[in-house]
């Protein structure tokens, strides 16, 4: 039985975008768009204190993050507690920032919390970018490899998938260029339909 197409995409673009550009991340979720939420400062990376956080505050990080709509706010490190620095409390947001940087707070690093306290959200979606997404990888430009069918999402059966379809959907997820092209199941099977198509780009 063939495998599901899976990739990892680990390109020095990747870790410059990662590193420079990404101001807010998820953590500890079982997928991209659910975890504790922890924000860039000084280049270091902090948690938010749950106090008064909300949906409205999901909102604005799920929308942020690409991962569709809020479905929860939640606090209480309900996705495990972060470490170093609590860069956020008393976030206020109106719901229209483009990113959970703009809202209002005490100040960086001011708080009275705990990492007992560090705030998380669960989104409604994957990172999805186009007509193609990786699902169940350690970062966002890693996983089984899904595209939009008739449907729903499915897997992308690997035969005969390479190196140049993989740069096709590295592009289209703005993750520079791939590293390494897994298939057989590599970040687990899909549960939704398998393309019948073979995958051929130039």
């Amino acid at each position: 039985m063939e495998g599901f197409l899976t990739l990892v995409l680990l390109s020095s673009i990747v870790t410059i975008t990662t590193s420079d550009f990404e101001t807010v991340r998820l953590v500890g979720g079982n997928s991209p768009c659910a975890g504790r939420v922890e924000v860039l400062h000084n280049g270091q990376w902090g948690t938010v204190c749950d106090d008064g956080w909300d949906m409205t505050h999901a909102k604005v990080v799920c929308r942020e993050i690409g991962c569709g709509e809020a479905l929860e706010a939640v606090g209480d490190a309900h996705f495990g507690q972060g470490s170093g620095s609590i860069w956020m409390d008393n976030v206020g947001c109106s719901g229209s920032e483009s990113t959970l940087k703009n809202c209002r707070s005490g100040g960086w690093g001011v708080h009275n919390c705990n990492h007992g306290e560090d705030a998380g959200v669960r989104c409604s979606e994957t990172i999805n970018y186009g007509r193609s997404r990786l699902v169940e990888g350690s970062h966002l430009c890693s996983g089984r490899v899904e595209m939009l069918l008739v449907g729903g999402w499915g897997s992308v059966c690997d035969a005969a998938f390479d190196q140049q379809d993989a740069e096709v959907v590295c592009r289209e997820l703005d993750c520079g260029a791939p590293v390494q092209v897994l298939g057989e199941d590599a970040f687990g099977k899909g549960d939704g339909q398998i393309g019948s198509k073979e995958i051929q780009c130039r």
